[in-house]
Protein backbone atom coordinates (compact mmCIF):
# COMPACT_ATOMS: atom_id res chain seq x y z
CA UNK A 1 0.00 0.00 0.00
CA UNK A 2 1.46 3.83 -0.68
CA UNK A 3 1.78 5.92 1.91
CA UNK A 4 -1.41 6.36 3.69
CA UNK A 5 -1.06 10.20 3.48
CA UNK A 6 -0.98 9.89 -0.44
CA UNK A 7 -3.37 7.63 -0.72
CA UNK A 8 -6.32 9.72 1.04
CA UNK A 9 -4.75 12.41 -0.93
CA UNK A 10 -4.79 10.83 -4.51
CA UNK A 11 -7.99 11.90 -5.89
CA UNK A 12 -8.65 15.39 -4.65
CA UNK A 13 -5.35 17.63 -6.56
CA UNK A 14 -6.25 19.18 -8.91
CA UNK A 15 -10.30 18.27 -9.37
CA UNK A 16 -12.44 20.19 -10.29
CA UNK A 17 -15.40 20.17 -7.00
CA UNK A 18 -18.81 21.50 -5.97
CA UNK A 19 -20.14 21.96 -2.70
CA UNK A 20 -23.90 22.60 -2.29
CA UNK A 21 -24.25 24.50 1.09
CA UNK A 22 -20.21 24.49 1.23
CA UNK A 23 -20.46 27.42 3.39
CA UNK A 24 -21.66 26.49 6.75
CA UNK A 25 -22.01 23.20 8.85
CA UNK A 26 -20.20 20.16 7.55
CA UNK A 27 -20.28 21.32 3.26
CA UNK A 28 -18.13 24.39 5.26
CA UNK A 29 -15.79 21.18 7.18
CA UNK A 30 -15.52 19.22 3.61
CA UNK A 31 -14.58 22.00 1.56
CA UNK A 32 -11.64 22.92 4.39
CA UNK A 33 -10.49 19.36 3.94
CA UNK A 34 -10.55 19.27 0.10
CA UNK A 35 -9.11 22.58 0.02
CA UNK A 36 -6.34 21.68 1.46
CA UNK A 37 -5.45 18.33 -0.62
CA UNK A 38 -5.21 20.83 -3.61
CA UNK A 39 -9.01 20.08 -4.83
CA UNK A 40 -10.46 23.28 -7.08
CA UNK A 41 -13.45 23.94 -5.24
CA UNK A 42 -16.45 25.40 -5.87
CA UNK A 43 -18.68 26.52 -2.76
CA UNK A 44 -21.89 28.17 -2.33
CA UNK A 45 -25.00 28.56 0.51
CA UNK A 46 -28.11 30.73 0.57
CA UNK A 47 -26.60 33.59 3.27
CA UNK A 48 -24.30 36.56 1.50
CA UNK A 49 -22.39 36.69 4.90
CA UNK A 50 -22.06 32.90 5.85
CA UNK A 51 -20.92 32.89 1.78
CA UNK A 52 -18.21 35.65 2.33
CA UNK A 53 -17.36 34.07 6.17
CA UNK A 54 -16.81 30.91 4.78
CA UNK A 55 -14.77 32.20 1.39
CA UNK A 56 -12.72 34.76 3.49
CA UNK A 57 -11.99 32.00 5.78
CA UNK A 58 -10.28 28.99 3.02
CA UNK A 59 -8.40 31.89 1.82
CA UNK A 60 -7.10 32.91 4.64
CA UNK A 61 -6.03 29.53 5.82
CA UNK A 62 -4.99 28.18 2.35
CA UNK A 63 -3.98 31.47 0.18
CA UNK A 64 -3.05 30.04 -3.05
CA UNK A 65 -6.32 27.63 -3.33
CA UNK A 66 -8.32 27.78 -6.04
CA UNK A 67 -11.65 28.26 -4.72
CA UNK A 68 -14.65 29.88 -6.47
CA UNK A 69 -18.33 30.03 -5.36
CA UNK A 70 -21.15 32.83 -5.12
CA UNK A 71 -24.28 33.12 -2.72
CA UNK A 72 -26.73 30.55 -4.07
CA UNK A 73 -30.52 30.00 -3.51
CA UNK A 74 -30.62 26.38 -4.60
CA UNK A 75 -34.68 26.22 -5.63
CA UNK A 76 -33.82 29.50 -7.67
CA UNK A 77 -33.37 28.63 -11.24
CA UNK A 78 -31.44 31.81 -12.13
CA UNK A 79 -29.40 31.11 -9.47
CA UNK A 80 -28.81 27.76 -10.34
CA UNK A 81 -28.10 28.75 -13.96
CA UNK A 82 -25.84 31.45 -13.04
CA UNK A 83 -23.74 28.81 -10.62
CA UNK A 84 -23.69 26.17 -13.18
CA UNK A 85 -21.87 28.84 -15.19
CA UNK A 86 -19.53 29.77 -13.15
CA UNK A 87 -18.52 26.28 -12.53
CA UNK A 88 -17.88 25.55 -16.39
CA UNK A 89 -16.12 29.05 -16.55
CA UNK A 90 -13.56 28.70 -13.46
CA UNK A 91 -13.35 24.71 -13.19
CA UNK A 92 -14.41 23.77 -16.70
CA UNK A 93 -16.29 21.06 -15.45
CA UNK A 94 -16.78 18.81 -12.88
CA UNK A 95 -15.76 15.64 -11.34
CA UNK A 96 -16.58 15.97 -7.85
CA UNK A 97 -20.18 16.61 -6.65
CA UNK A 98 -20.85 17.06 -2.82
CA UNK A 99 -25.09 17.19 -2.72
CA UNK A 100 -24.96 18.53 1.35
CA UNK A 101 -27.71 21.37 0.82
CA UNK A 102 -30.21 20.83 3.37
CA UNK A 103 -32.40 22.21 5.60
CA UNK A 104 -34.47 21.01 8.61
CA UNK A 105 -38.09 20.27 9.23
CA UNK A 106 -40.40 19.59 12.22
CA UNK A 107 -44.26 17.60 12.02
CA UNK A 108 -47.32 17.62 9.99
CA UNK A 109 -48.74 19.44 13.06
CA UNK A 110 -46.15 22.19 12.20
CA UNK A 111 -45.92 24.76 9.88
CA UNK A 112 -47.77 24.68 6.12
CA UNK A 113 -47.55 23.01 2.93
CA UNK A 114 -45.92 25.82 1.31
CA UNK A 115 -42.81 25.97 3.82
CA UNK A 116 -42.60 22.17 3.10
CA UNK A 117 -42.07 22.72 -0.44
CA UNK A 118 -39.61 24.61 0.12
CA UNK A 119 -37.46 22.22 2.41
CA UNK A 120 -38.61 19.48 -0.11
CA UNK A 121 -37.20 21.79 -3.17
CA UNK A 122 -34.03 22.55 -1.55
CA UNK A 123 -33.62 18.55 0.42
CA UNK A 124 -34.95 16.77 -2.19
CA UNK A 125 -35.00 18.87 -5.64
CA UNK A 126 -31.65 20.22 -4.84
CA UNK A 127 -29.85 16.91 -5.00
CA UNK A 128 -32.00 15.48 -8.15
CA UNK A 129 -31.09 18.89 -10.26
CA UNK A 130 -27.54 19.38 -9.30
CA UNK A 131 -27.14 15.25 -9.83
CA UNK A 132 -28.65 15.93 -13.45
CA UNK A 133 -26.61 18.39 -14.33
CA UNK A 134 -23.40 16.62 -13.00
CA UNK A 135 -23.89 13.76 -15.05
CA UNK A 136 -24.39 15.44 -18.04
CA UNK A 137 -20.90 16.44 -18.16
CA UNK A 138 -19.59 13.07 -15.97
CA UNK A 139 -20.87 11.12 -18.89
CA UNK A 140 -19.18 12.99 -21.44
CA UNK A 141 -15.85 12.45 -19.71
CA UNK A 142 -16.91 9.01 -18.58
CA UNK A 143 -16.04 9.37 -15.08
CA UNK A 144 -17.08 11.26 -11.61
CA UNK A 145 -18.02 10.49 -8.43
CA UNK A 146 -20.79 12.08 -6.61
CA UNK A 147 -21.49 11.64 -3.07
CA UNK A 148 -25.03 12.21 -1.09
CA UNK A 149 -24.90 13.11 2.22
CA UNK A 150 -28.20 11.98 3.96
CA UNK A 151 -29.39 11.31 7.37
CA UNK A 152 -29.78 8.66 9.77
CA UNK A 153 -32.92 9.88 10.35
CA UNK A 154 -34.24 7.49 7.44
CA UNK A 155 -33.50 5.06 10.24
CA UNK A 156 -34.52 6.55 13.22
CA UNK A 157 -37.82 8.04 11.66
CA UNK A 158 -38.02 10.28 14.56
CA UNK A 159 -41.55 11.54 15.02
CA UNK A 160 -40.19 15.68 15.89
CA UNK A 161 -38.60 15.62 12.31
CA UNK A 162 -41.51 13.94 10.26
CA UNK A 163 -41.30 16.71 6.51
CA UNK A 164 -36.59 15.99 7.46
CA UNK A 165 -37.39 12.41 8.03
CA UNK A 166 -38.97 12.43 4.61
CA UNK A 167 -36.56 14.16 2.58
CA UNK A 168 -33.30 12.23 3.67
CA UNK A 169 -35.29 8.86 3.22
CA UNK A 170 -36.23 9.73 -0.21
CA UNK A 171 -32.11 10.62 -0.77
CA UNK A 172 -31.24 7.24 0.25
CA UNK A 173 -33.76 5.82 -2.30
CA UNK A 174 -32.80 7.80 -4.76
CA UNK A 175 -28.48 7.28 -4.34
CA UNK A 176 -29.38 3.55 -4.50
CA UNK A 177 -31.10 3.68 -7.64
CA UNK A 178 -28.99 6.13 -9.23
CA UNK A 179 -26.12 4.51 -8.31
CA UNK A 180 -27.10 1.98 -10.79
CA UNK A 181 -28.27 4.27 -13.33
CA UNK A 182 -24.61 6.16 -13.43
CA UNK A 183 -22.25 3.67 -12.36
CA UNK A 184 -22.10 1.95 -15.97
CA UNK A 185 -20.97 5.26 -17.22
CA UNK A 186 -17.81 5.47 -15.34
CA UNK A 187 -19.62 7.72 -12.28
CA UNK A 188 -18.99 6.46 -8.96
CA UNK A 189 -22.04 6.94 -6.18
CA UNK A 190 -21.97 7.34 -2.19
CA UNK A 191 -24.02 7.83 0.43
CA UNK A 192 -23.33 8.89 3.66
CA UNK A 193 -25.53 8.93 6.54
CA UNK A 194 -24.68 11.03 9.62
CA UNK A 195 -25.71 10.72 13.28
CA UNK A 196 -26.31 13.82 15.00
CA UNK A 197 -23.91 16.54 14.11
CA UNK A 198 -23.16 19.90 15.59
CA UNK A 199 -25.11 22.36 13.32
CA UNK A 200 -27.69 25.82 12.81
CA UNK A 201 -30.28 23.15 12.32
CA UNK A 202 -30.54 21.97 15.45
CA UNK A 203 -32.77 23.82 18.24
CA UNK A 204 -29.95 23.87 21.26
CA UNK A 205 -27.38 26.43 20.89
CA UNK A 206 -23.86 26.13 20.29
CA UNK A 207 -23.22 25.72 23.89
CA UNK A 208 -25.18 22.82 24.30
CA UNK A 209 -24.38 21.05 21.50
CA UNK A 210 -20.03 21.08 21.97
CA UNK A 211 -21.40 19.70 25.62
CA UNK A 212 -23.18 16.93 23.69
CA UNK A 213 -19.60 16.38 21.92
CA UNK A 214 -17.75 16.19 24.78
CA UNK A 215 -20.35 13.53 26.58
CA UNK A 216 -19.69 11.64 22.78
CA UNK A 217 -23.30 12.00 21.97
CA UNK A 218 -23.05 14.69 18.51
CA UNK A 219 -20.32 14.60 16.17
CA UNK A 220 -18.07 17.46 14.53
CA UNK A 221 -18.57 18.81 11.36
CA UNK A 222 -14.89 17.53 10.72
CA UNK A 223 -15.97 14.14 11.07
CA UNK A 224 -18.12 13.57 8.43
CA UNK A 225 -15.88 15.40 6.08
CA UNK A 226 -13.17 12.79 6.37
CA UNK A 227 -15.70 10.32 5.66
CA UNK A 228 -16.43 11.97 2.52
CA UNK A 229 -12.39 12.02 2.28
CA UNK A 230 -12.14 8.27 2.45
CA UNK A 231 -14.97 7.56 -0.16
CA UNK A 232 -13.22 9.67 -2.49
CA UNK A 233 -9.76 8.17 -2.09
CA UNK A 234 -10.14 4.92 -3.38
CA UNK A 235 -9.02 3.75 -6.37
CA UNK A 236 -11.33 3.03 -9.55
CA UNK A 237 -11.85 -0.19 -8.81
CA UNK A 238 -13.55 0.25 -5.07
CA UNK A 239 -17.04 2.00 -4.50
CA UNK A 240 -17.54 2.82 -0.83
CA UNK A 241 -21.75 2.94 -1.34
CA UNK A 242 -23.07 3.96 1.67
CA UNK A 243 -21.40 4.67 4.94
CA UNK A 244 -23.41 5.39 8.33
CA UNK A 245 -21.51 7.47 11.08
CA UNK A 246 -22.64 7.90 13.74
CA UNK A 247 -21.74 9.70 18.00
CA UNK A 248 -20.43 6.76 19.91
CA UNK A 249 -23.39 7.18 22.60
CA UNK A 250 -26.21 8.48 20.32
CA UNK A 251 -27.98 4.97 20.41
CA UNK A 252 -30.66 3.92 18.43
Amino acid sequence: MKNVTEYLGQNIKNKRIVITGGTTGIGKAIADVLVSLGGRVLIFGREPEDFKKAFDDIKKKFPDSELYGAPTDITNEKDVKNIWKTIDKELGGIDILINNAALGGEGVTDGTPKEWQYIVDINVMGYLTFSYEAVSRMKKQKSGHIINIGSMSADTQEETGTIYVATKAAIRGFSAAMRKEINPLGIKLSLIEPGKVISDIHSESKAEQRKKIEKMEMLEAEDVAMSVLFCLSQPKRCDIVSMQIRPHLQLI
